[in-house]
C-alpha cells in the first residue's frame, strides 16, 4: 500500500514544489520511490497551473534535484488519501487543520521543520517569494535539514504497513 505525502505552502511555487523535489529524491535514494507518493499543493490557488519559481528552479537544478512542476491549490478532498499533509510555515498548519474534515485529518498536519532536531523552536520555513536567489537557498538549506528525518518517520511508518 503506497504511503502519501503532500507538501503545502501558499502558492505552490517556491517552498513546497522544493520539498517535494528534495523529498522525492530521498524517497529514491532510500529504495522507497515504489512504497511513498510525493506531491505538493499551494493553500491558494493564484498559480495554479504555473511552474516553480525559476529561482526555485535554478536552485534545484545547481544541487541536482529535479524541477518538473505544475502548481495547483490543494483540495480538502484530499484529506481521504493522504497519510501525512506537510505545511511549510504555521500559517499553512493553521489553515490545513481548519480545512480538515475530521481531528483525525488535522492530526495529519505537520510542520516541515519539526523534523530538524537543529531547528529549535523557530519552524517555519520563511517564504523566499519577495527576497533574492539567497533566500531560496536558505529555503533548500532548511528543506534538506529536514527531510532526513521525516523519511525516518515516514519509513517507520511504511515498514510498519508491511508488518
Amino acid at each position: 500500500m503506497t504511503y502519501h505525502v503532500c507538501f503545502v505552502c501558499t502558492g505552490n511555487i517556491c517552498r513546497s514544489p522544493m520539498a517535494e523535489s528534495v523529498f522525492r529524491a530521498r524517497t529514491v535514494e532510500a529504495g522507497l520511490a515504489d512504497l511513498v507518493e510525493v506531491d505538493s499543493a499551494g493553500t491558494d490557488g493564484w498559480h495554479e497551473g504555473d511552474g516553480a519559481d525559476p529561482r526555485t528552479v535554478s536552485v534545484l537544478e545547481d544541487h541536482g534535484y529535479g524541477t518538473e512542476h505544475t502548481a495547483r491549490r490543494f483540495d480538502r478532498s484530499w484529506f481521504d488519501r493522504l497519510d501525512l499533509v506537510i505545511a511549510l510555515d504555521t500559517g499553512h498548519l493553521a489553515s490545513l487543520r481548519r480545512l480538515a474534515p475530521t481531528a483525525r485529518d488535522a492530526e495529519k498536519v505537520r510542520l516541515l521543520r519539526s523534523y530538524d532536531p537543529a531547528a529549535g523552536s523557530d519552524l517555519d520555513v520563511p517564504d523566499p517569494y519577495y527576497g533574492g536567489l539567497d533566500g531560496f537557498e536558505e529555503c533548500l538549506e532548511m528543506v534538506e535539514a529536514a527531510s532526513d528525518g521525516l523519511l525516518a518517520a515516514v519509513r517507520e511508518q511504511v515498514e510498519g504497513r508491511a508488518v
